[in-house]
This record gives structure tokens, C-alpha cells and sequence, in this order.
């Protein structure tokens, strides 16, 4: 007789997931391409590949993947110290009202925007005066998260694409050197960023992380010898 093991997602491992949370029964984040059209988002939505334990997703959403099994649906409830943390009254603000004329912003009442990177909302208008929520709209709110696990992620170039998403909000080129064990990319903008969590994202692939401005010539040059190519042509 066959025996079936049951593996058991554990920590940093990397992991295709799906999930959609609620709260008070509606939709707020899915990667679920039905609930994201019922909800009228127009963005591409799919499963997300995040490394569990590293905080990659909602901490705590984050907190019950380790130990799940693939495959499995599972639903939890969480508390606002888990979620999106308590409301705070020091993220109330008063902003002159120049600030949003400098923007083309005419503030009303219970209107939602995003200003200076934050997600805010407009409690008031008195005067020259706004007041302003900047409070996370779920803050001081429980949630519930319905998720799956669809399967462990053991391609190096997932995860390296994974944690860009994260990391840097958009993908830059690499290349892998599975000799030496090392992500060699050639741009210097993120030169700060890899340097400051080299150590981190050893551990989690396995490989060094770096830039190399060598790569940065070799593109260069190709570009110009392609260029060169085009004007004979």
C-alpha cells in the first residue's frame, strides 16, 4: 500500500499564493481575477510569490502559512494588531488648504486621495484649514483572509522576480551564474538597495546578490555594435 507524504510549507520557503481579504464581508485586496472584476479593478490580478516568515504579505497573514499544506483552502480572522494595526490619533492632521491648490486638489468632505504617498481622507473643510485622516482605512478594523497555497516556488528566477516586486517595485535585467552562485545585475540605481539587504537575500535564495557595471559595458556595447549593424543596413 502507497503512503502519501504531506508536505508542510515551512519557513522562507518561496510560494505561489491566492488570497482575498474581507472586512465586514467585503472585498478590500484579491488576487483573484473574478473578485477583482466584481470589485471593477482594471489592473492586472494574479497570485502573488512571496517567501513565508520574511513579511512579504500582510505580517498577519504571514504568520499562518508556515506549517499549511498546497493545495488546502484555509480561512482565518484577524485582529486589528494583526491586520492593518489600531487607529491613531496623531495621524489626524491639519494641512492648509494651499498645499491641496498647489496639487489641483479641490478637498471635500469623505473624500478618499492619495497625498504624499499616503492614503488619505478628508474628515473636514474649514476656511483655509483641511483636516485629514492618514490612517490606513483599515486600520482599527478586523479582518478575514480566505487563502490557498497553489505550490512551492523552486525556480531561482521566480523567486529573484519575487523579491524585486518587493523589493524595488519594478524588475531590473539579471543574470545567474549557478557556478559561482551569484545574481549579477548591471544597474546601479539599486546598487544601495542590494547592498543593504545582500545578506537577506542570501539567505534566501542561496545566491549573492551584486551589480556589476561590467554587465552595464557589455550592454552598452552591444547596443552600439546592433546600432552600427542598422546604419549599414
Amino acid at each position: 500500500m502507497r503512503q502519501f507524504i504531506i508536505m508542510k510549507i515551512q519557513k522562507n520557503d518561496f510560494i505561489e499564493l491566492e488570497f482575498t481579504g474581507l472586512s465586514n464581508e467585503m472585498v478590500f485586496d484579491t488576487t483573484d481575477p473574478k473578485e477583482a472584476e466584481k470589485m471593477g479593478l482594471n489592473a492586472e490580478v494574479k497570485p502573488v510569490i512571496t517567501s513565508v516568515g520574511n513579511k512579504m504579505v500582510l505580517e498577519g497573514l504571514d504568520e499562518e502559512l508556515e506549517g499549511k499544506e498546497i493545495g488546502e483552502k484555509y480561512a482565518i480572522h484577524l485582529t486589528p494588531e494583526k491586520a492593518f494595526g489600531p487607529r491613531n490619533s496623531d495621524m489626524i492632521k491639519t494641512v492648509s488648504m494651499k498645499v491641496f491648490k498647489e496639487k489641483n486638489m479641490n478637498p471635500m468632505p469623505g473624500m478618499t486621495l492619495q497625498l504624499d504617498n499616503y492614503i488619505a481622507k478628508i474628515l473636514s473643510v474649514s476656511g483655509g484649514r483641511v483636516i485629514v485622516d492618514f490612517n490606513n482605512p483599515l486600520a482599527g478594523k478586523e479582518v478575514d483572509y480566505k487563502f490557498k497555497i497553489l505550490r512551492k516556488v523552486d525556480n531561482i528566477n521566480e523567486k529573484v522576480n519575487a523579491l524585486q516586486d518587493f523589493f524595488f517595485r519594478k524588475r531590473f535585467e539579471f543574470d545567474i551564474d549557478k557556478e559561482k552562485k551569484k545574481i549579477i545585475f548591471s544597474d546601479e540605481k539599486i546598487k544601495p538597495i542590494i547592498d543593504m539587504f545582500k545578506q537577506k537575500f542570501n539567505d534566501l535564495t542561496g545566491f549573492e546578490f551584486e551589480v556589476s557595471k561590467k554587465k552595464e559595458e557589455e550592454k552598452k556595447e552591444k547596443e552600439k555594435t546592433e546600432y552600427k549593424k542598422q546604419e549599414k543596413k
